[in-house]
């Protein structure tokens, strides 16, 4: 029987964070955190590239042309969509995850969603850094181990 799973110590490539301006005061965090777990692992500065996007829904567009350059191994997106009083918060979260998803599946670039989707500013603090971790640093883990075991099929 063949296992195959992806692993963190045999870290290379090129990784790119997409990062979303809107509400930086948090998405700045996640990013710090996804930058310090590729570090971690292996890759070097020279190997991470900081895109920032004016929000989560203008990740797709971003992430199919950075996809779509050859130059990346994976790409991270980050960004914090928090609920409001109307349904946009809906069509924002929805729409960016399936335009990630979709242009993954197109170009076989991996696209790990680093993308809080949170009910309010307190669940998008915890999830940025304090009660419930960084989701930025679990994003770029997950870009890693995707990274490692798309190398091995």
């Amino acid at each position: 029987m063949k296992i195959l799973e992806g692993n963190f110590t045999n870290a290379k490539g090129q990784y790119a964070i997409l990062v979303t301006r809107w509400n930086s005061f948090v998405v700045e965090h996640l990013k710090e955190g996804a930058i310090d777990t590729l570090k971690r692992h292996g890759i070097g500065e020279k190997n991470i590239t900081v895109v920032y996007v004016p929000g989560a829904l203008e990740l797709p567009v971003v992430a199919k042309k950075i996809a779509n350059s050859g130059k990346y191994s994976a790409l991270i997106a980050l960004g914090a969509v928090i609920r409001g009083g109307t349904s946009h918060y809906e069509i924002v979260a929805g729409e960016s995850s399936k335009g990630l998803a979709q242009i993954a599946l197109e170009t076989g670039v991996p696209i790990s969603t680093g993308v809080l989707t949170v009910e309010n500013i307190e669940q998008a603090i915890e999830r940025s850094g304090t009660k419930a971790g960084n989701k930025g640093a679990e994003a770029a883990s997950v870009a890693l181990e995707l990274v490692s075991l798309l190398e091995q099929i």
